[in-house]
């Protein structure tokens, strides 16, 4: 016999109710006190995260053994019901650690916060498709790429390139050459590199310079852009297609040290650092 209307009722009334109880009682990150942890062996000197859908931290550190990963896991999300996600890390060819997560079944939100801790020596490349990236300590070449979510790097003496599809970039404390793009979003750089080149579809550039480069390339598609450097001449090109233009640095054309700076809609600022 079919239900009446006030029965069909009742009982979606009643699946919402259990969906409701779940999501009040589900765990969540901080609940999370006892994360995940994995050691993998490393051949060679050559690194790749294989991330599909994390939060990264990277870290390289003289503390950590050779020859080897360490991996740290913290799950970020909440489970209505079914368990956590299906983890599975491998390091693939030696040299190659795939991190993925199963997240089927009646998770609200799967998210999960990793930590890879590597040592010196070893240069790293990190591809990521949803998810920040952090990156601290690194001597060694370092990449990263990631389709959506900011990415920050600090303390470094190495090649830097990084690249996100949607989200900011923000450099502190690097020597090495830069090169950081965005599709969308900001680029904010404090650094004493001699190399620095920065470009973003849409969005703000400010560089600041502790020490004289030789070259500083920076382009926005529609957003301002500003550097500061230390007191020395520079051959200086500027360009915007809507905005002022303000160079206060003392100019040369003859000067090793170069500086562009450019954008289709915004001020362009090129000053000596206070």
């Amino acid at each position: 016999m079919a239900r009446s209307v006030p029965a069909r009722a009742a009982l979606v009334a009643g699946a919402v109710a259990l969906l409701v109880a779940g999501l009040g009682a589900c765990s969540s990150a901080g609940d999370d006190e006892e994360p995940e942890t994995r050691s993998f062996a490393l051949k060679g000197t050559t690194l790749t995260v294989d991330a599909e859908d994390s939060a990264l931290e990277i870290v390289a550190s003289d503390e950590h053994t050779e020859g080897s990963v360490e991996v740290t896991r913290w799950f970020d999300g909440s489970v209505v019901a079914g368990g956590d996600p299906k983890v599975t890390w491998e390091m693939a060819d030696g040299d190659r650690l795939v991190l993925r997560e199963d997240c089927s079944g009646f998770i609200a939100d799967c998210s999960s916060k990793h930590r890879v801790e590597v040592p010196r020596g070893v240069d790293v490349k990190v591809v990521n498709g949803d998810g920040s990236v952090r990156a601290d300590g690194f001597r060694d070449a370092l990449s990263i790429r990631t389709a959506d979510g900011s990415v920050n790097v600090t303390g470094t003496t190495g090649p830097l390139d990084l690249r996100t599809g949607d989200g900011s970039v923000r450099v502190e404390d690097a020597t090495g050459p830069l090169r950081l793009h965005t599709e969308d979003g900001s680029i904010h750089a404090d650094v004493d590199s001699r190399e620095v080149r920065a470009r973003t579809g849409d969005g703000s550039v400010r560089l600041e310079l502790g020490s004289v480069p030789d070259l500083v390339e920076s382009r926005s598609g529609d957003g301002s852009v500003t550097i500061d450097l230390p007191r020395a001449a520079y051959r200086v090109a500027t360009e915007t297609g809507d905005g002022a233009v303000d160079v206060s640095v003392p100019r040369d054309e003859s000067s090793d040290h170069v500086v562009s700076a450019r954008t289709g809609d915004g001020k362009v600022t090129v000053r000596t650092a206070n």
